[in-house]
């Protein structure tokens, strides 16, 4: 499989005919024409094909569409984990690797692994253990960030003392604090309860507006997407690619509230429609 990750080179003298090229580099998450092949004893299978997409910096972007449809494989291309079979990524202006070491992102996946014999805190601390201190510290240090989840007075807490909602705030906050520009973020509550789920999604739209991190956040819930963002992207089914660019306009805070109202319901509706007309 070939790669091809290095983002476009663009003169500092560009025309306005690069204005494609430009936005490329400086858009917080850019895929251009982007393919994703596999091989197999079948033969080779196309899991993702011309993916085109931009997220501005500061955006809340979902993707949205079937299972297998290659969401997830879209994060991990971006988390530079899986190299596309064509096309350009960029990442804060660098390819998926580079924004890698420089700790562009962090992730959050579906499964919160934490280390069972680290205490929360500890756990919320492993980046900066792993990474080591820098000449510029973090805007919140990870008891700070394990306060912003709710967990304050758990600190000292075991994984196993924990519940699953606790465990994926303490993802979150670990995913946080090395105060990343992006937070990529793959069906990160789909394993736990609806009651659950709505609180995270409150801290979530919290912890967004105090930190003004991009978010690229994967789910197969429309009323999820549309709840937590700016805009939703419907995939298609295999080889997946981005159908439709749905804006989400309405205004910040939101809370619960606006799951009654009948806007909100008409575009869940909507987005739910071009997924169940896909073939």
């Amino acid at each position: 499989m070939q790669v091809k990750t290095q983002p476009l080179s663009v003169a500092a003298d560009a025309q306005p005919d690069d204005e494609v090229a430009l936005h490329h580099l400086k858009a917080a998450i850019s895929l251009r024409n982007v393919d994703v092949t596999f091989g197999g004893e079948a033969g080779p299978v196309k899991a993702v094909s011309n993916v085109n997409l931009q997220l501005r910096k500061r955006e809340f972007v979902s993707i949205v569409g079937r299972s297998g449809c290659g969401k997830s494989t879209l994060l991990r291309v971006i988390a530079g984990l899986l190299h596309p079979s064509a096309g350009d990524v960029a990442v804060m202006g660098s390819t998926a690797e580079e924004a890698r070491r420089y700790r562009s992102f962090g992730i959050v996946f579906q499964s919160n692994v934490m280390l069972p014999w680290l205490t929360a805190l500890e756990n919320a601390c492993l980046p900066l253990e792993i990474i080591g201190t820098s000449a510029i510290p973090p805007r919140f240090s990870p008891a700070t960030l394990l306060e912003m989840v709710g967990l304050k007075g758990h600190e000292s807490l075991y994984p196993r003392q924990l519940s699953g909602g606790m465990r994926q705030r303490v993802a979150l906050a670990r995913a946080l604090s090395f105060d990343p520009p992006i937070l990529l973020m793959d069906e990160p509550f789909a394993a736990v309860d609806a009651l659950t789920r709505q609180k995270l999604h409150s801290l979530l739209m919290d912890i967004c507006a105090r930190t003004q991190t991009t978010v690229l956040f994967i789910t197969h819930d429309v009323y999820e997407a549309v709840l937590l963002s700016d805009r939703v992207l419907v995939m298609s089914e295999r080889p997946g690619t981005i159908e439709a660019d749905i804006k989400v306009r309405f205004p910040r805070p939101r809370g619960p509230e606006l799951r009654s109202d009948p806007e909100y319901g008409a575009l869940c509706a909507q987005i739910m429609n071009l997924l169940m007309n896909e073939k």
